[in-house]
């Protein structure tokens, strides 16, 4: 039997039975599961103010964005251009080949990874990445290809097709934003960052600090709110955002984003339909260089954040919380704080939010993931980065 229909036949198990589907064939009571149950005892911690248990599983190369297959392995991109398949039942890794060429350096290199909704049947996987233009520009890009997996865990994306791109390139390494989710309309949403510009994020000619809205094979969908514009334009769901790394819809279907402010203003944003959110007009934070930016509450036509972080936890990774294994958590939303070091939980009251709990995990946090078991999944950011299984204590 191919790992493809091994896929296809998981996506109806339960966890429990997908996690003896994927163990090894030693019962509880041989050497082997012992000296497993063993080395994962030795790298499980917890830290005064956690109210969980953190488990080391791995380490990867500068991580970026992770998700789970329907067999309970995941995917991990790399930012240097690598997509790794991990056995988290095994351990065993490979390098996904036939992915895209990608401009690595400063903030750029590959990006997210996510599944198609139909992917049990299609293959689909999007990938996001910052790409080479001509005369020292950048920007990004989004791809989708067929997964192809080997019985032994390796694999190849075939069929690659580039279904959307950042206008126009720009010179600059920093803020590609290119965070990926699809909504419970089936549609493609696409976190599209200023690229350090500022002013584009205002310019409907430009896609640079929009929030994206695209069918599944990229094209623009007819009720997009300025599908009347035609061009770039007709992509867009609301504009006038700096550099969003976080995007993720409630169990409501309401659709939250946050981005990195300047100095100080971290955002998390609820997103309505054609709003524009300010930047670089307004901001709750001022330009690195110290001069000052209005706030939001001085031009009121635009749409103001639910919670600002000032001083800033430079968020990344986004997940809203729908499990089991941590019931108190159900409905919470948890961000990876990067410089500060942190995973940050937020709790929500219908359409306003708050800061809940913060999280002090002694690393950058990059990437923020829900298990099939309901356990949270945390890699740190850089080189050698750990990846975390999160469980409850006790």
């Amino acid at each position: 039997m191919t790992r493809k229909l091994l896929l296809t036949l998981a996506i109806g198990l339960t966890p429990a039975l997908l996690t003896t589907t994927a163990c090894s064939a030693s019962g509880p009571d041989t050497p082997v599961a012992a000296g497993a149950a063993k080395a994962a005892e030795d790298k499980t911690t917890t830290q005064p103010g956690w109210t969980f248990n953190a488990t080391e599983v791995a380490r990867f190369d500068e991580p970026w964005a992770m998700t789970f297959l329907p067999d309970g392995s995941l995917l991990v991109t790399e930012k240097r251009g690598r997509l790794q398949h991990y056995n988290v039942a095994t351990g065993a890794r490979h390098e996904i080949t036939g992915g895209p060429k990608v401009a690595y350096g400063g903030q750029g290199g590959m990006g997210d990874v996510l599944l198609h909704p139909d992917f049990a049947n299609n293959g689909w996987v999007y990938l996001s990445y910052a790409e080479e233009g001509s005369n020292d520009t950048r920007g990004a890009a989004v791809a989708r290809a067929k997964l192809v997996l080997a019985d032994d865990g390796s694999g190849e994306l075939q069929n690659m097709q580039v279904i959307w791109r950042q206008e126009a390139k720009v010179s600059g390494r920093g803020h590609y934003g290119h965070r990926l989710a699809f909504g419970p309309d089936g549609k493609l949403w696409i976190t599209s960052s200023e690229r350090q510009k500022f002013d584009p994020a205002q310019d409907m000619s430009s896609n640079l600090g929009k929030l994206i809205r695209l069918n599944d094979d990229g094209s623009v969908p007819d009720d997009n709110p300025f599908a009347g514009q035609g061009g770039v334009a007709a992509q867009v769901w609301s504009l006038g955002h700096r550099n969003a790394l976080g995007i993720a819809f409630d169990a409501q279907g309401r659709l939250w984003v946050h981005e990195m402010g300047p100095a100080g203003g971290d955002e998390l944003n609820l997103i309505e339909r054609g709003a524009n959110y300010g930047y670089p007009i307004v901001s709750n934070g001022d330009h690195y260089d110290g001069r000052k930016i209005p706030d939001h509450s001085t031009r009121p036509e635009f749409n103001a954040p639910k919670i600002t972080w000032n001083p800033v936890i430079s968020p990344a990774g986004f997940l809203i919380y729908n499990g089991s294994l941590f019931p108190q958590w159900q409905g919470s939303g948890f961000i990876g704080g990067l410089s500060s070091q942190a995973l940050v939980r937020v709790a929500f009251d219908g359409e306003n939010a708050r800061e809940a709990e913060r999280f002090d995990m002694g690393a950058r946090i990059r990437e923020v993931e829900q298990g099939p078991d309901g356990a949270v999944w945390v890699l740190e950011d850089g080189k050698n980065a750990k990846l975390l299984k999160l469980t409850p204590k006790g």
